[in-house]
């Protein structure tokens, strides 16, 4: 029988499912719609551990009325005491994308619109040998097929590794340390993460080498506000097929920039946000809701750049920008998020920039 503290923790820790409508337009894909949903759980519900984070699983389908079609689902499994901490991901999607060519120099009037069909599994899993440090190995396989028939742009005449596609299945390592108070929203702590990766070519188009890294570090200034501080590494090696470079700007690092806009071998990035916890007081009550909404507001900025390797001309690219926060999970500390992201303005261009819809932090 469970006892009465098993029996407050299990009350305590409640399962909660959040979907939320997707809607965009855009001239490459016209409507866009569709939904993403977070399904969050506890995995020692038999046995439970204050200690324990909670598990995730979710899902992003979208569909566009130029018949395109996207599915992501993610898996985050921790176990009893955070002992095993295992994620898996499956991604299809046959979406276009704009690019731009390679390099920190493109120019928005060269790019070329591309259609890509691409398979993506991966899978992770990492068992906790101290205190605060885990070890591992991971498994990436991704295929793509690229095509274009837009005649403007860089694309039609570059000379790019597997211009059409390939496929590539990196085997790989991976160490962490991770002393954060919660792996959602944190307050304090520290989480740090390096793979390296190899594609081998029986089982890859051609060879490659990854290195990838990723550091976060928290200051809980008072109460109610956290500074975090956040960089990210990564860097492959081989004859690098343009698909598989380093690219800069997406909604958890670089907001403000088109993902891919700039890409290379290597890529860099780093930023700091400040997020201030607000709780209005206010208690919502219609029909059969009765809740107490509690929000963040956040303002971020960083730098990033990519360069190859017979070229380290470092260039940085600044970003900043502000969001609002909304825990949708109190107990969790999950949240859905709004960002818009500023980047740099190039002459003859207008400011990059972009707003994000998410689930979860940035980092």
């Amino acid at each position: 029988m469970a006892t009465k503290a098993e029996d407050s923790l299990l009350a305590a820790r409640k399962r909660s499912f959040l979907p939320v409508p997707v809607l965009g337009y855009s001239p490459e894909k016209g409507f866009e719609f569709g939904v993403v949903a977070l399904y969050s759980y506890y995995g020692d519900k038999k046995n439970p551990s204050p200690l324990t984070r909670n598990s995730s699983a979710s899902v992003l389908t979208t569909f566009t009325t130029n018949s395109q079609f996207k599915l992501d689902l993610r898996f985050e499994n921790w176990t009893r005491d955070n002992l095993w901490h295992i994620r898996t991901n499956f991604r299809y999607h046959d979406f276009p994308l704009y690019f731009y060519g390679i390099g920190d120099t493109t120019h928005y009037d060269n790019r070329s619109l591309v259609g890509n069909k691409r398979y993506k599994v991966s899978a992770e899993a990492e068992r906790r040998v101290s205190r605060h440090f885990y070890a591992g190995l991971s498994l990436l396989f991704q295929h793509d097929k690229y095509s274009s028939d837009d005649p403007k742009g860089v694309y039609p005449t570059a000379d790019l590794v597997d211009k059409t596609g390939g496929y590539y299945t990196f085997i790989g390592a991976t160490g962490i340390f991770d002393n954060r108070d919660n792996q959602n929203y944190t307050t304090k702590g520290s989480f740090v993460r390096l793979n390296i990766s190899w594609a081998p070519d029986f089982l890859s188009t051609r060879a490659l080498w990854r290195l990838e890294g990723r550091a976060s570090h928290f200051f809980q200034l008072s109460k109610k506000s956290t500074l975090g501080l956040n960089g990210y590494a990564v860097s492959t090696q081989g004859d690098v097929p343009f698909y598989m470079m380093g690219e800069m700007g997406n909604d958890n690092i670089m907001r403000g920039y088109y993902t891919g806009r700039y890409r290379d071998k290597n890529y860099m990035a780093a930023q700091a946000e400040y997020r201030y916890f607000l709780d209005p007081g206010i208690r919502v009550r219609f029909w059969f809701i009765d809740a107490h909404p509690v929000f963040a507001l956040a303002g971020f900025a960083g730098a990033g750049t990519v360069f190859s390797n017979r070229n380290i001309d470092i260039n940085p690219k600044p970003n900043y920008g502000a969001g609002i926060r909304w825990f949708y999970d109190k107990s969790s500390r999950l949240t859905v998020r709004l960002d818009y992201g500023v980047g740099e303005k190039r002459a003859g261009e207008k400011r990059q920039s972009g707003f994000y819809l998410s689930i979860a932090e940035a980092f």
